[in-house]
């Protein structure tokens, strides 16, 4: 087999790139800094199994993705962003492939398969997920493998090995992020396929299918029932309080969903055009699966629709079916696009275009942007314009032709120049003139002998840069006083007049200052605090 037809490899490969390069070029996100500090204290504190974050309970989301992170810190290193980052690359790359085996068993379309693997790994929330610390990717990646499995089993193929497999993967799933892919990801195939499919459930697969679901609910709940047993009353603290998150917290109206579409980012377009039903159900190779990749976009966002609590990474589960509508609409595109009328086509020239337009017009705008930055970037911002201009350049003389699918490459290609040469000179522009990290704390630590705390709330980008635990002085109710005659407080500016006030009768010197904040003109108060010596008052 050449290697041009050896789609497996080829996918690898464009998920490697995609995925791994430049794994740690970005600064340390809230959400990755709260994930990584309970892996942290897995290994500092044996912390396995009743997780903390700042040595604080910590049983919002299950384990699973942490003792993952925790073991590529063993193996790999403590402080590697590319060690914490890579369990979630490789679970993108699995969520990609699982992409491409699910069109492959509906279809026996390896090229059409190939196409929806592509789409997924460059579709924006799908790659993000893959190279951010979060958990959501692990969630679904799993819960998408489970998914190809629930499809042989439906279709009577290795009945029990499927659900065996299924049942784990679904646990393990659960194990990641609690019910999330159930209800955003799994719930949406189940009725998008039995409305497609009409599978029929025989006496034969009853014993595996009780298998699956033993299995599952045993891999589900081993963590959680472990967790409540033996720390009733922090579960249920935390339980309470993350149950009504989602009543309260981030709501959005119904329809806030609905430019889902977006979200894949360079596929915005097309993926609104794949989902015109009426246009593409008789134009597509396969009508069935088309009708069934649609329903199941379509239940996944009305089902999302209806928790009051929205963000837009949420909806990473809708970007997996749309990736194999978008795909079956471009795999009609490839085999049509020379004979298509203008009124058909002008949409991806259209879209074509406005890529190839941006790859033109970046050197120009880009060294109008950066101005004085450029000597600290030029390299990487000469190669990227290169590999940019010359993508664009090609793109055109491909649409000029009509060879569609060459242009469809190209804009792989352009992902991963962009990912390439472009997070490099992320790193090297915007850069806070200001920024201290929290090892200054760590310096007054060790040159004065004292234990630092928090006042009221903390950081987890502060704590994960310092290294270790800092204690917090209030405890939800009311601030506890250390037994110390001085020792070091962190406070932010807004909670100075409340600190001077628990304080009144102590002696306070501020010292110095911590700012987190990575951009310059981006300042946000929860990223820096003062450092203040903090001394009883002399009887």
């Amino acid at each position: 087999m050449k290697v041009r037809d050896n789609y497996v490899l080829l996918l690898l490969l464009v998920c490697s790139a995609i995925f791994l390069i430049n794994l740690d070029a970005i600064f340390v996100n809230i959400m990755e800094a709260r994930n990584f500090i309970t892996a942290r204290e897995m290994i500092n504190f044996d912390h396995w199994i009743f997780t903390t974050m700042n040595n604080e309970a910590r049983y919002e989301k299950p384990p699973l993705p942490t003792w993952m992170t925790a073991i590529s810190m063993l193996i790999l290193g403590m402080k590697s962003l590319f060690a914490l980052r890579l369990p979630a690359a490789i679970m993108g790359i699995l969520s990609v492939f699982a992409v491409f085996k699910i069109t492959e068993k509906l279809t026996a379309n390896s090229r059409l398969s190939f196409t929806t693997g592509l789409v997924a790994a460059t579709s924006f929330y799908i790659l993000l997920s893959g190279r951010d610390g979060q958990w959501d990717i692990f969630t679904h990646s799993f819960m998408l493998w489970a998914v190809y499995c629930l499809i042989g089993f439906f279709r009577k193929e290795k009945v029990w090995r499927n659900a065996l497999i299924a049942g784990l993967l679904i646990g393990c799933s659960f194990l990641s992020k609690g019910p999330v892919s159930f209800y955003a990801l799994l719930l949406p195939f189940l009725i998008a396929y039995w409305i497609v499919y009409r599978s029929k459930f025989s006496k034969a697969s009853l014993f595996p299918f009780i298998s699956m679901l033993l299995i599952a609910t045993v891999v589900a709940a081993s963590w959680s029932l472990y967790v409540y047993f033996f720390d009733y009353s922090d579960v249920t603290e935390i339980t309470n309080r993350e149950a009504g998150r989602w009543l309260d917290y981030n709501v959005r109206p119904f329809y806030y969903y609905w430019n889902f579409f977006i979200q894949s980012g360079l596929w915005t377009v097309l993926a609104l055009v794949s989902l015109i039903y009426p246009y593409l159900k008789n134009r597509v190779q396969n009508t069935e699966v088309y009708r069934f990749s649609w329903l199941w976009t379509i239940v996944a966002v009305i089902l999302l629709s209806l928790i009051p609590e929205k963000k837009p990474r949420y909806l990473l589960p809708v970007l997996f079916p749309l990736a194999i509508t978008t795909g079956l609409y471009l795999e009609y595109v490839f085999a049509n696009f020379k004979k298509m009328h203008i009124k058909e086509s002008w949409v991806l020239f259209f879209n074509y275009s406005l890529i190839a337009l941006v790859g033109i017009a970046f050197p120009i705008a880009g060294t109008i942007y950066f101005g004085a930055k450029m000597a600290n970037i030029w390299p990487w911002f000469l190669l990227l314009s290169l590999c940019l201009v010359t993508i664009a350049v090609l793109m055109i003389y491909f649409l000029r032709k009509k060879e569609i699918r060459q242009v469809f490459y190209l804009s792989i290609w352009f992902i991963i120049s962009v990912l390439t040469f472009g997070l490099p000179m992320a790193q090297k522009i915007e850069v806070n003139p200001d920024f201290r990290s929290s090892e200054t704390l760590s310096l007054y630590e060790a040159d004065l002998g004292l234990k630092a705390y928090e006042f009221k709330n903390f950081t987890p980008e502060l704590i994960w840069e310092y290294g270790k635990p800092v204690p917090r002085l209030w405890d939800g109710k009311d601030f506890q006083l250390p037994e110390a005659n001085k020792f070091l407080l962190l406070a932010t500016e807004e909670e100075t007049s409340e600190m001077k006030s628990v304080f009144s009768s102590y002696r306070i010197e501020k010292l110095d200052y911590i700012d987190m904040n990575p951009v310059g003109n981006k300042h946000k108060d929860r990223l820096f605090r003062n450092i203040y010596l903090i001394q009883k008052p002399t009887k």
